[in-house]
């Protein structure tokens, strides 16, 4: 596969399960996290399912232009530092999971809470990126921020749109997800701990 290839098919999937679930009523409740109907292990599956549909095409689209371009870096890291990329995916996946678990201990007993969105996923990918190259930057409609800028701005929209409330979208999930993406990346390959602490420091103005 290319070195670009894991991060292209999880959007693609990601993707494609979301427009089937804005057609599908269903399938949207089937895939859901739903704290609330999970009283059983064969239930646990909505922790990962949650964060491949989405509440709108926004939601999706959001989520995904991150996933692309800041996945692509992350996945060619990970091959850089002799890393499979398959632990790129499970580092993935693994944060959209991690990240819902807050949620689900917290709201078993709300009938009404549901989340969804690959928040927690796209978080730990972002947040490995920062481990890697944290000043690096990332263009954003053309304007380049760097990696940290872009990940503590991200975090501040989640913040804020978590206490506006009233929303499926599971925004405290970006906070977990970033926790565990940066440490997941630490544990995997701790040798660059020294030199994200000497790049985050040699910052000049």
């Amino acid at each position: 596969m290319s070195p670009i290839a894991f991060t292209i098919t999880l959007v693609l999937v990601t993707v494609l399960l979301s427009i089937a679930a804005f057609n599908d009523n269903r399938l949207a409740d089937k895939l859901i996290l739903w704290p609330a109907k999970m009283n059983r292990p064969g239930e646990y599956y909505r922790l990962l399912t949650s964060g491949f549909i989405h509440a709108d095409w926004m939601h999706l689209l959001f989520n995904m232009f991150t996933l692309f371009f800041i996945g692509r870096a992350v996945e060619q890291a990970f091959l850089m530092y002799g890393l499979t990329p398959w632990l790129y995916v499970l580092m993935y996946l693994a944060g959209i999971v991690v990240a819902s678990l807050p949620s689900f201990l917290r709201k078993r007993n709300n009938p009404y809470y549901r989340s969804l969105g690959a928040s927690g996923g796209v978080a730990a990918v972002l947040f490995s990126l920062v481990y890697f190259a944290p000043w690096a930057e990332l263009y954003i409609y053309f304007l380049p921020v760097p990696n940290i800028v872009f990940a503590i701005l991200y975090l501040i929209y989640s913040v804020y749109m978590s206490k506006r409330g009233n929303s499926t979208i599971n925004h405290d999930a970006h906070f977990w997800g970033a926790i565990f993406g940066f440490v997941f990346t630490l544990l995997i390959e701790p040798s660059h701990g020294a030199n994200f602490l000497q790049q985050l420091l040699s910052f000049r103005f």
